[in-house]
C-alpha cells in the first residue's frame, strides 16, 4: 500500500504533530508500506524556516525511509488570524498541485488541527480516485472561538460549514479522543466511520533518566524541587496561572526550593516573559525550544510536569500528547485540563489533577508532591507501567489497520 499523508508540521519540527505523524509513518514503513509525505517547510512555532532548508516550491528528502516532499507556503509566525489562514490555504494550494506528481498513491490522509490540509487531502482523493482519510487532531474551528482569537461570525460559520462538508465526505475519520468522537456523533456524523486512536509515547525515545547534572548545574536548579512546563506558550495554555502560583510560591518561606521551569516558544511567548518580569519573579526560568533529540535532557531535570489549558468546555475533549511523554519519563503530573485526559490521570494514578486557571490549586498540589515522597514514587511507577499501554507502536499499527480497511472496502 501507498499512502499519501499531507500535513504541515514534519521533523524537524518537534511539536505534537509532527511527532505523531512521523512515528506513524515510520512504523508504517518498517511494516513494508510505502508512504509519501508533503509537508512545508519547517517553521513552527517561531515561523521562520530552518536552518539547512528553504521556502521553495518543490524540495525533496528521505527521513527513516519516508520520502518527504516538502512544498511552498506563506510562512509566518503563529501570530493574527489572517495570516495564519493565509499560511494555511497557501500549504494546501501547494500540496493538492504536488500530489499529482507522487504516483501510484492508494489512499490520502489530510491531518488537522486546521482543516485546510484535510480540505486538499478530499481535493487529491478526487483527482486520483482513492479514498480520503481525515485524521481529526483539534475541534478547528471551534478551538479559535474557545482562545478568544475570533468571535462567532459569518466568517466563522462559514469555515464551520466547510468542517461538516469534509466530515461527510471522508471515507473514515481518525480522531484522538473519544470525546471528539462523541462531538461528531451528536452532529450527525456515522459513528460506524469514525476510530479512535489516541496519542501515546516514543518509548524507544521518551524513557526514564537521571537528571543532566550539566543542565542542573547550569541552570542553578542545585537541591531544588523542579516543576516544568514544556510546549507551546500560546492562547490556549492559559501561562499566566502557572506564573501566578509562582508568585505565591515566592511568597512562601517554606517553598524557597521551588523552581517553575518554561521550555517552549509561541504567540504569547514574549507577553507571558514580560508578565513574569513585571511581577518579580525570580523562581521562574524560561528557555527557548530545543530539538526533539535534545529535549528529553530537559525533560530529565523536572521533578514533576505541569499541563495546563484553559478554562472553557472544548478543552475537556482533548488529551494533551506531552501528558504520555511524562509517563514514558516517569515523571508525575500536576494536570491542569478537565475531561478525558483529567480521566486518564485518575485512572492510571500518574499524578495529580487541579482545576484549570486555579493557581492556588496547583500551588496545593504542587506541594503535596514534593512533601510526599511515598506518593512521588508511586506516581513515577504507575506512569512507567501506564505507558506500555500507549506505546506510539502499537497505536500506529492500529491507523494502518484503519488505513487497510479503508482500502479494502
Amino acid at each position: 500500500m501507498h499512502i499519501l499523508f499531507l500535513t504541515d508540521n514534519f521533523p524537524p519540527e518537534s511539536n505534537a504533530p509532527a511527532s505523531r505523524t512521523f512515528e506513524h509513518c515510520r512504523e508504517w514503513v518498517r511494516a513494508g508500506h510505502q508512504v509519501t509525505v508533503i509537508t512545508c517547510a519547517p517553521n513552527f512555532p517561531k515561523g521562520k524556516v530552518f536552518d539547512g532548508y528553504r521556502n521553495r516550491l518543490w524540495q525533496q528528502e528521505q527521513m527513516d525511509d519516508i520520502r518527504v516532499i516538502r512544498v511552498w507556503s506563506y510562512i509566518t509566525a503563529n501570530e493574527g488570524f489572517v495570516k495564519r489562514i493565509l499560511d494555511y490555504q497557501s500549504f494546501m494550494l501547494s500540496a493538492t498541485l504536488a500530489a499529482p506528481f507522487v504516483h501510484g498513491v492508494d489512499v490520502v490522509v489530510g491531518t488537522s488541527p486546521q482543516f485546510f490540509t484535510a480540505c486538499a487531502a478530499f481535493l487529491v482523493s478526487r483527482l486520483k480516485r482513492i479514498p480520503f482519510v481525515f485524521e481529526l487532531r483539534d475541534m478547528w474551528p471551534e478551538s479559535i472561538k474557545a482562545v478568544g482569537a475570533m468571535k462567532d461570525s459569518a466568517a466563522i460559520r462559514f469555515l464551520e460549514r466547510i468542517e461538516m462538508f469534509l466530515y461527510r465526505k471522508a471515507a473514515r475519520i481518525v480522531t484522538v479522543t473519544h470525546a471528539f468522537k462523541s462531538t461528531l456523533m451528536r452532529r450527525g456524523i456515522d459513528g460506524g466511520k469514525i476510530d479512535v486512536v489516541t496519542n501515546g509515547v516514543d518509548l524507544s525515545h521518551f524513557a526514564p533518566q537521571a537528571k543532566d547534572a550539566a543542565l542542573v548545574q547550569q541552570m542553578a536548579l542545585q537541591d531544588m524541587f523542579v516543576a516544568g512546563y514544556i510546549g507551546t506558550h500560546g492562547m490556549a495554555h492559559a501561562l499566566e496561572t502557572l506564573l501566578m502560583a509562582a508568585h505565591t510560591l515566592q511568597q512562601m518561606p517554606a517553598a524557597q526550593n521551588v523552581r517553575l521551569v518554561f521550555l517552549g516558544d509561541g504567540a504569547r511567548k514574549a507577553a507571558v516573559v514580560a508578565q513574569a518580569q513585571a511581577m518579580g519573579l525570580r523562581n521562574v526560568l524560561f528557555l527557548d525550544s530545543v530539538s526533539k533529540q535534545q529535549v528529553v535532557r530537559y525533560w530529565s531535570v523536572l521533578d514533576v510536569s505541569v499541563i495546563h489549558l484553559r478554562k472553557t468546555e472544548l478543552f475537556g475533549t482533548v488529551i494533551p500528547s506531552k501528558l504520555f511523554e511524562c509517563m514514558g519519563m516517569g515523571i508525575p503530573v500536576l494536570h491542569g485540563v478537565a475531561g478525558e485526559s483529567a480521566e486518564i490521570v485518575r485512572r492510571e494514578h500518574v499524578g495529580e489533577v487541579f482545576e484549570s486557571e486555579d493557581a492556588q490549586q496547583l500551588v496545593d498540589a504542587l506541594l503535596r508532591m514534593r512533601d510526599d515522597p511515598v506518593a512521588f514514587a508511586r506516581f513515577q511507577q504507575n506512569g512507567l507501567a501506564a505507558a506500555q499501554r500507549y506505546d506510539r507502536k502499537n497505536l500506529a499499527l492500529q491507523m494502518l489497520q484503519v488505513l487497510e480497511h479503508t482500502l479494502q472496502k
